[in-house]
């Protein structure tokens, strides 16, 4: 495979930090995505990133030998609390040595909201550009539901570092469109990727372990390895309604849908 097989943080929620990158590595992954999302995923928390949390996140890493690979930091980014958060998280994923920086577009709506995205989208691209990380916005709510309207968005930000970070289990949630298909609008400008499989329709909240859901994540590979897709594609498992197991079961969960995904290639 092209891409970089990545785990991310999210498949243990509730769990700390240690305990999410030790499942993961129990689950056989090497490379990982940590969240560091306020209110949401914080296995970092974006407004305490100093040296010491990164020094500890850094051991934990090399305790469990995991290489960082990307890191989420999804914030209001119309907002300058949001952007100053993805700027702290950027610093922090720069010593960490993460490709990859992944954010949203919040809740931006009104005309000035989403003139004031675009311009701190625009800013923060220059400074992980700098950095050489690569900025990528989640196929979300609002302004990207899917990699078609996002290329839309793309354009009318218009900075070449900017890339889509494509979710089809959020295509499905939040549009209920076909992301077999959407994803092909995509392909050119997709910079990293959240595996993650999905249950029910619009607006059910059940992403599943890979290959226990609805989608088809094989044809989706498939079009990635077609047009030598190299960066992270991290598996995400979100359980029913954010009702997350025990920490064996977790493991358990990921482990499963590692397997599937292996068997895929």
């Amino acid at each position: 495979m092209s891409f970089v097989q990545t785990g991310s943080t999210i498949c243990f929620k509730p769990y700390s930090l240690e305990e999410a990158l030790r499942g993961l590595a129990a689950a056989g992954f090497e490379n990982v995505e940590i969240g560091a999302v306020k209110g949401f995923l914080e296995h970092l928390d974006p407004d305490r990133l100093g040296p010491a949390e990164i020094d500890q996140a850094r051991s934990l890493l090399e305790r469990n030998g995991l290489r960082c690979v990307s890191m989420s930091g999804h914030a209001q980014l119309h907002t300058g609390d949001g952007l100053a958060r993805l700027r702290r998280v950027l610093a922090a994923g720069r010593k960490l040595d993460i490709s990859v920086l992944n954010t949203f577009t919040g809740d931006a709506e009104s005309p000035e909201e989403i003139e004031a995205f675009e311009q701190n989208a625009r800013a923060l691209a220059d400074d992980a550009q700098a950095a050489g990380i690569r900025l990528c916005i989640e196929t979300d709510s609002n302004l990207m539901p899917t990699a078609e309207v996002g290329l839309r968005l793309l354009d009318q930000i218009g900075h070449d570092w900017i890339q889509i970070n494509y979710d089809p289990g959020n295509v499905v949630y939040y549009t209920g469109e076909r992301p077999e298909i959407d994803i092909k609008y995509g392909l050119p400008r997709i910079g990293h990727v959240h595996l993650k499989d999905k249950r029910g329709g619009k607006g059910v909240l059940d992403f599943p372990p890979l290959g226990e859901g609805e989608l088809d994540l094989r044809s989706m590979l498939r079009d990635l390895e077609s047009v030598g897709f190299s960066g992270p594609v991290s598996m995400e498992i979100e359980f029913t309604n954010y009702e997350y197991p025990d920490w064996d079961a977790c493991v358990d969960a990921a482990r499963r849908g590692k397997v599937y995904w292996d068997a895929q290639q």
